[in-house]
């Protein structure tokens, strides 16, 4: 197996190559960053579900990819902002907005990582990881 250099970017591709192939899950190598960057997307309903399995090093994450009912996938598209070599962090007033509203960014904070609507919310700036429509 290759060795990956960004992580959370190999996850957020197989998320949007699962949809563009129209795979009903995937799986991917487990870490914490991942499993929250899965809780976020269920809950603002890009994917079904995440389930966490295995022990220690073996621990993978297997997602469930969420689709309309003319079966497109909801998430379009995802980039990638800050990266290993590049960090970009953001205060909460310069926290973008995606489409207009119809997409999320996801920040990571002192509070934990959340989206960008909620970390406006609550005045808080981090670094800004993924934008996802």
């Amino acid at each position: 197996m290759a060795v990956l250099t960004d992580p959370i970017a190999d996850f957020l591709t197989r998320v949007k190559n699962a949809g563009r192939a129209h795979n009903e899950s995937f799986t991917a190598p487990h870490s914490k960053i991942k499993a929250e960057i899965a809780r976020i997307l269920q809950e603002e309903g890009y994917i079904w579900s995440y389930e966490v399995s295995g022990e220690g090093k073996d621990k993978i994450i297997t997602v469930k990819s969420k689709f309309t009912q003319g079966g497109k996938s909801l998430v379009t598209d995802v980039k990638r902002c800050s990266r290993p070599g590049r960090r970009h962090y953001v205060t909460s007033d310069q926290i973008p907005t995606v489409m207009n509203g119809l997409g999320i960014s996801i920040v990571s904070t002192s509070q934990g990582l959340m989206t960008g609507a909620k970390a406006r919310k609550l005045s808080i700036g981090g670094e800004l990881v993924a934008l996802v429509w």
